[in-house]
This record gives C-alpha cells, sequence and structure tokens, in this order.
C-alpha cells in the first residue's frame, strides 16, 4: 500500500489507477470498473455499450483505459461509438480505436498497452454471412486475450462441399467456435470430422417455430457429437471460453518447449 500511495504521491498513478490497485475496481459515474478481472480469471473486463447511454459507455470506457490500459466495448451502436471517441480524444488522445462495426464492438488500447500473446489458434467458423455478428464478437475476445485468429466463413451444410474444402484449415485450429443459425447443424457436422475443443454459438437467424436461436440452440444441446453450446448470440463467452482454452494449450507448449531445452 505504501508504495501506491508513493506512486500517486510521484504522479506516478491516478487516483483511478490506485483505487484499482487497492480495490481490484474502478469508480467511474456510470458505475464502477472491474479492472481486476483479467488477472483474476484471465478473461478481460468488458462495457457492454447495450442497455447504457452512449455517456455511461463512454465515462465507462475512459476509466478502463485509464486503469487497464485497454477498453473492450461490446454491442456499441453509432451512439456509443462516437461519444467514446469523444471523451478519449480529450483523456487519451494518443490511444488507438479499433472499431468493428459489425461485431458492434470497440477496442481501445494505451500507448503503454501490452497485448497479451498466445501460442495457438482459435477458428471461428461461420455457417453463413448472418451469423458473422456474433462471429465477430468472439473473434474480437479470442483476440483480445491474445490467441490468433482464423476466420472460416459461409461453410453451412445447405452446401455442405464449401465445409469439405475447408476441412483441412478446420484441423490445423486448437480450438473452435462454431456459429449457426436455423436449425443449428453446422457444429454439430464439425465435431465429428475435428479432434479439437468445439465451442457451438447458436445465432437468432431464422423465423418461424423455433426461431430466434431456439432451434439452433436446442440442436446444438441436444448434438450427438462432443462439443460445448453457449447461450444464443453470447459471442463475448464463446470468444472467452475459447481464449481459455488457447492460454491452457499456449501455457502447455511452452513448458514443453523449456523441458526439452532443458534436456539438451
Amino acid at each position: 500500500m505504501r508504495e501506491i500511495l508513493e506512486a500517486v504521491a510521484a504522479g506516478e498513478l491516478s487516483a483511478a489507477e490506485a483505487e484499482a490497485e487497492l480495490r481490484g475496481y474502478a469508480r467511474t459515474e456510470a458505475g464502477r470498473f472491474d479492472a481486476a478481472r483479467e488477472d483474476r480469471t484471465g478473461i478481460p473486463e468488458a462495457v457492454l455499450a447495450e442497455g447504457k447511454t452512449p455517456e455511461e459507455t463512454a465515462a465507462m470506457t475512459a476509466g478502463a483505459v485509464e486503469t487497464t490500459g485497454r477498453a473492450l466495448v461490446t454491442r456499441a451502436d453509432d451512439d456509443a461509438v462516437d461519444a467514446c471517441r469523444q471523451r478519449l480524444a480529450e483523456e487519451a488522445p494518443e490511444a488507438t480505436i479499433e472499431r468493428d462495426a459489425r461485431a458492434r464492438t470497440l477496442v481501445v488500447q494505451a500507448p503503454t498497452f501490452e497485448p497479451p500473446e498466445l501460442d495457438a489458434t482459435v477458428g471461428v467458423v461461420t455457417a453463413g454471412t448472418s451469423d458473422a455478428e456474433a462471429a465477430g464478437e468472439a473473434a474480437v475476445v479470442a483476440r483480445e486475450m491474445g490467441a490468433t485468429v482464423e476466420r472460416i466463413d459461409d461453410v453451412g451444410v445447405a452446401g455442405i462441399a464449401r465445409l469439405f474444402d475447408r476441412l483441412a484449415d478446420l484441423r490445423e485450429t486448437d480450438v473452435l467456435i462454431v456459429a449457426a443459425g436455423r436449425e443449428g447443424a453446422l457444429p454439430t457436422v464439425v465435431a465429428g470430422l475435428v479432434d479439437v475443443p468445439l465451442i457451438g454459438l447458436p445465432v437468432s437467424t431464422g423465423y418461424g417455430a423455433g426461431g430466434e436461436g431456439e432451434a439452433a440452440l436446442s440442436g446444438m444441446l441436444q448434438s450427438c457429437t462432443p462439443l460445448t453450446v453457449v447461450n444464443v448470440d453470447a459471442g463475448f463467452t464463446a470468444g472467452s471460453q475459447a481464449g481459455l482454452v488457447a492460454r491452457s494449450i499456449s501455457e502447455a507448449r511452452a513448458s514443453e518447449g523449456a523441458e526439452t531445452d532443458g534436456s539438451r
């Protein structure tokens, strides 16, 4: 604690950074930001813009950058993005801002932030173009956790030859996220063809009976091939789970490499 107080006195830490160090969270006018989540769980804290005003989203985003060096914003519309840009222009003008409009994500990094790097690849697969929003959110999260992300798009079972064309690429990944709407068949098919962990991501495409992702979720839960399933459109959860698997694989490879070097 003394070191933190001395750093504040010396101007090396802001009050928000000191509070984050001491409490594990920082207070903003829009609520508390869990600055310790990544250290505690391996998953970066995200600012969910949906349900917040643009100003509240901007306040949380600025607080995230100040205390952790990075902000990950999900479900961000144009108004939320504009509010974040305006506030960051005043409080963190040197930060880089990357927006994925399709995935509705915003990633902000301070110049001093050092992104994690994992020796593992997450494949993010879509059945069709309509699944790109949820899949894109998952891809951003996995990437921000340090994994290499490979996108394999538009390989749905309605034209299954498209899947077979990419089968070798699927098998080269370390973990897969497979997004599908309608009846959600693609994750089941892929899981029967690869030997890597697979996370099914049901998407709210489709209509009529079982629409809005209900049939896709039920189909994946009833899959006869081994896979894990997240909730409908839960790209953040799918990306987080894949990132944790990728981290374990990366750590195992690092350990194996160290043992090999030591035996020489």
